[in-house]
């Protein structure tokens, strides 16, 4: 995995954004050898919050692709984010266009380091917390990274999503 497309799109965009972590370091991706699909997978594995995990969910809003960086304590309100965005029509995307809009799969949706940027909201319950950690492109990828940083990164919105 380490050298697999997605992973090495995602480490472009983090350098290429000069992306710091907590510690003020640039973010290096941590490997599984199995996939961790679920927030509480990545947790686990990690040994943090479930809150900690931002989960990368995309939406057809309107035909548009949505990202929405979501704490993997709670789950995204769609009528509540559809009617902040004023779209008539919000829903979970097919594997179809989530891959077609971010070359990724759904488990590994990186927020970042998609063929070309797609509007992002980020979760505020994430700004709780010192680190985040977010999915590296593929189901066994993820990296750290804080709150003002992953705002900063995918020129997010910070949104109440829940």
């Amino acid at each position: 995995m380490e050298n697999h497309p997605n992973v090495q799109a995602v480490r472009a965009a983090l350098a290429g954004a000069d992306a710091r972590t907590a510690a003020g370091t640039a973010p290096e991706m941590v490997l599984f050898d199995e996939g961790v699909h679920t927030a509480a997978a990545a947790a686990a594995a990690l040994g943090v919050e479930v809150g900690q995990i931002a989960n990368s969910l995309i939406f057809e809003a309107d035909g548009a692709p949505l990202l929405v960086l979501t704490s993997g304590a709670h789950r995204v309100d769609t009528r509540k984010v559809a009617a902040g965005l004023g779209v008539a029509r919000l829903g979970r995307a097919t594997p179809e266009f989530v891959r077609a809009h971010t070359g990724q799969a759904i488990g590994g949706v990186a927020p970042l380091g998609h063929p070309k940027p797609v509007r992002t909201l980020v979760d505020t319950a994430l700004a709780q917390y010192d680190e985040v950690w977010a999915a590296g492109g593929v189901p066994q990828a993820v990296f750290p990274i804080t709150y003002a940083e992953l705002l900063r990164v995918t020129n997010g919105v910070p949104t109440e999503v829940a």
